[in-house]
């Protein structure tokens, strides 16, 4: 039998229920790992072990709490926790702690979770890093901000954490460290307790090691049971290369061209899709006007009491979004709010899409974490998205695929996900 911590969260509840093993001992194999391998990956910015384990044999001795009993979770450190501090990767927070949980913590733990630590995030989930490394080679980045997340997930120290994606902030880490991280539609976990980095875009996300344990996270803290869809037929796939075509790697290209070429092999209906002109406007207005000009606002404070302490990749960008004209953040609302209404007719006759979702293999270094192109490009179209571990660039290192769904059919793109992994011989 693997190691505790090697385990998928439905491995640990279904090994709960039946009384294989207790949820104490699941969580002290996750803290075993992260004792064992922490020095190297710094996925945790804080990890208190006897609380952790005080949670799990209070659930060992209480009644069936519910989905997520004994899972241990990992939090992004821009989500709030009460009995955990929440930093936001920055010397302005440290210490700080919240007043009560944030949504997603507080209706997981409800449902049995274990919350094991808070993963590091780059400072407020922007630019400038912490010190999390890639699992897979710790020269080079894991992606940011919610690096801490994905590596930990990656490294076996837990199963499942939460990240938050304003650009491409779970799928990214995602991707270059190897692991399965879905972005739902817009807002459909409530976002209560999270720092905003920018209000119309922040969604908070998860990261797992399987697609099975992503909707099972997912579907506990938004009150549902997991759908559990498999596709009766072979899905009808729109090859989306969007506008930014050109800015991919080899990697990456091959990526979704031989992951098209494979899943039409297999009975897939793949076509082309080919975007209207102002969507190779999307990408500049998300991450250059809408991204800069509400970051700006909902760091007015900060900036004002402690800009000292802010890095300069980050305050330059502050800087850029309070010069910033309303009536130019206007015009950037309404250029998404038009590629939202005309992305739902591109999706018409599709299950969902395939898309490139990094630029290429994990860059060397930790600064920068990586380019949030691709993944920008559909959070600012409110859709579901997910990164899934399916191809390896010429370093070895992991290179994700992006599955994209319509907004609101996030149980339609699980089982677009799960087809998709079945067929590439991954599952």
């Amino acid at each position: 039998m693997p190691s505790l911590n090697e385990l998928s969260c439905i491995e640990i509840v279904q090994g709960i229920a039946a009384g294989t093993f207790t949820a104490e001992a699941v969580t002290r194999d996750c803290l075993e790992r992260i004792m064992a391998r922490d020095q190297t990956v710094h996925a945790f910015a804080t990890v208190d072990p006897e609380h952790a384990l005080a949670q799990a044999r209070a659930l060992d001795r209480g009644p069936h709490r519910g989905a997520l009993q004994g899972v241990p979770i990992g939090v992004k450190d821009v989500i709030d926790t009460v009995d955990l501090p929440t930093e936001m990767g920055s010397p302005i927070y440290k210490g700080n702690r919240a007043a009560c949980d944030a949504a997603c913590v507080a209706v997981a733990r409800a449902a049995g979770a274990v919350i094991l630590g808070k993963t590091v995030t780059a400072e407020f989930a922007g630019m400038f890093p912490g010190a999390t490394t890639n699992p897979h080679n710790p020269a080079h980045t894991p992606g940011g901000s919610s690096s801490g997340s994905a590596a930990a997930v990656a490294d076996l120290m837990v199963p499942a954490a939460f990240g938050t994606q304003t650009g491409g902030s779970v799928l990214r880490p995602a991707a270059y460290c190897g692991v399965v991280g879905y972005k739902p539609t817009f807002n459909l976990i409530n976002r209560s307790g999270i720092k905003f980095a920018a209000e119309s875009l922040d969604t908070v996300g998860v990261i797992t090691r399987t697609i099975d344990d992503a909707e099972l996270v997912t579907a506990a803290v938004i009150g549902k049971e997991p759908a559990r869809l498999t596709m009766s037929s072979a899905p009808r796939i729109g090859l989306c290369r969007t506008p930014l075509w050109d800015t991919a790697q080899p990697e990456t290209k091959h990526a979704v061209e031989d992951a098209a070429t494979r899943l039409a092999a297999a009975g897939a209906a793949v076509r082309e899709i080919a975007l209207p002109e102002e969507f190779t406007r999307l990408f500049e207005a998300s991450r250059e006007t809408i991204n800069n000009y509400e970051r700006s606002k909902s760091m007015a404070g900060d900036w004002a009491s402690n800009g000292e302490r802010i890095s300069k990749v980050l305050g330059d960008r502050i800087k850029l979004g309070m010069a910033m004209r309303h009536e130019d953040y206007l015009a950037a609302l309404r250029l998404a709010e038009d590629c939202r209404a005309k992305i739902e007719h591109a999706f018409e006759g599709l299950d969902c899409m395939i898309s490139p979702c990094v630029k290429g293999e994990a860059p060397l270094g930790l600064n920068p974490t990586g380019d949030p192109a691709f993944q920008q490009f559909w959070t600012v179209l409110y859709g579901p998205s997910m990164s899934l571990p399916t191809h390896r660039g010429p370093r070895g290192l992991p290179v994700g695929l992006q599955v994209v769904a319509r907004r609101y059919d996030d149980d339609r793109l699980f089982a677009c996900a799960r087809w998709i992994m079945a067929k590439l011989g991954l599952v």
